[in-house]
């Protein structure tokens, strides 16, 4: 690609060697209203104190199932969704406290690829606008040329024939809008992505191709990135450390090969339970760990350990104190559990 804009210093005082991003106690909760004047009878626990931290160049896998708030803790790093509480550092400085122009200059840092290709692209605009509308807001391009020229280099970056630039997205496949949504991600020159579960919503072929061109751009623009997903399996091929969450906590923090070798939560030694392996013969002496309940309410989360009420581990402490996040310590590997696995 040509040579990009020269990305803003946000502050000069920050280092390589000290993490890209960190979160401190974040914390993102939803008012449930009811009645006429629309009053706030109490709150989704969303998002409920996360610490966390992201080093540059690295993939941060963040899993869950569904509901347990990794979109909402994503999008509260960039603000997308504000914040109730908490600290967000990157490269040294609060996003949380910036404001108008300064937080516009930090939007050319940060970016994020969203999960449903089919719902994120404006079906009204063509392809060359989608990706050229980043270069137009912070004035990236100098003239119609070089803002043409930008957007040509995008689509080819990402694999995508740069005459499809005046079509529109809905004569596009799934796999091709999100390479649009990429090249989009990529128009502003950023160093930290937010991968909002991009393959979810693609076929399994689809998905290699995507994660495959995410591992490539990185390496080519030493790009950072967090990268929400379900799917344990995908997340091991592509991240460096995995965070496990549930209800709006982070349970357990490890390396990638770590975390799959020695899970210590019970709640991520079932998660990786549940993944099947292609050998029949060990596929059916393993042991399963079936987990019983339904998840707990995130407008009521249980007291104590939020996964007591459905761990097999589970004992009277769990029910009376909240196990911090380095409950168990090994290394890198952190663990929020009394009893964890052995």
């Amino acid at each position: 690609m040509a040579e990009a804009p020269a990305r803003p210093q946000l502050r000069s005082v920050w280092t390589a060697a000290e993490p890209i991003l960190e979160v401190r106690g974040l914390t993102t909760w939803f008012p449930v209203r009811q009645g006429v004047l629309q009053r706030a009878v109490a709150h989704v626990h969303a998002v409920d104190g996360v610490d966390l931290s992201v080093r540059q160049g690295e993939t941060l896998g963040l899993v869950g199932e569904s509901g347990c708030g990794k979109t909402t803790l994503g999008r509260s790093i960039l603000r997308l969704v504000e914040p109730t509480a908490g600290e967000v550092f990157f490269k040294g400085r609060d996003l949380l406290k910036l404001s108008g122009s300064e937080l516009r200059r930090m939007r050319r840092e940060v970016a994020i690829v969203f999960q449903d290709p089919y719902a994120s692209l404006d079906p009204r605009q063509t392809v060359g606008e989608i990706v050229a509308e980043p270069l137009d807001i912070h004035g990236l391009a100098a003239n119609r040329k070089q803002r043409h020229q930008r957007v040509q280099e995008l689509l080819r970056v990402v694999g995508l024939n740069p005459g499809m630039a005046g079509r529109y997205p809905h004569e596009f496949s799934g796999g091709q809008r999100q390479r649009v949504g990429i090249a989009r991600a990529l128009a502003v020159d950023p160093t930290f992505i937010v991968c909002d579960e991009p393959v979810s919503a693609l076929d399994v072929s689809i998905q290699a191709q995507i994660i495959n061109l995410l591992q490539r751009l990185q390496k080519e623009f030493n790009l950072t990135y967090l990268f929400v997903a379900h799917d344990l399996s995908v997340v091991r091929h592509l991240c460096d450390r995995i965070a496990v969450m549930y209800l709006g906590r982070i349970v357990e923090i490890a390396g990638s090969n770590e975390l799959h070798r020695r899970p210590k939560h019970p709640y991520t030694a079932s998660l990786l339970s549940a993944i099947p392996i292609p050998d029949p013969k060990i596929e059916r002496h393993r042991q399963r760990i079936i987990l019983t309940g339904d998840v707990p309410s995130p407008v009521n989360p249980p007291s104590g350990c939020r996964f007591r009420t459905r761990c097999f581990k589970a004992q009277e402490k769990c029910a009376q104190e909240d196990p911090p996040l380095d409950t168990v310590q090994l290394g890198d590997h952190r663990a929020a559990c009394f009893f964890p696995v052995e």
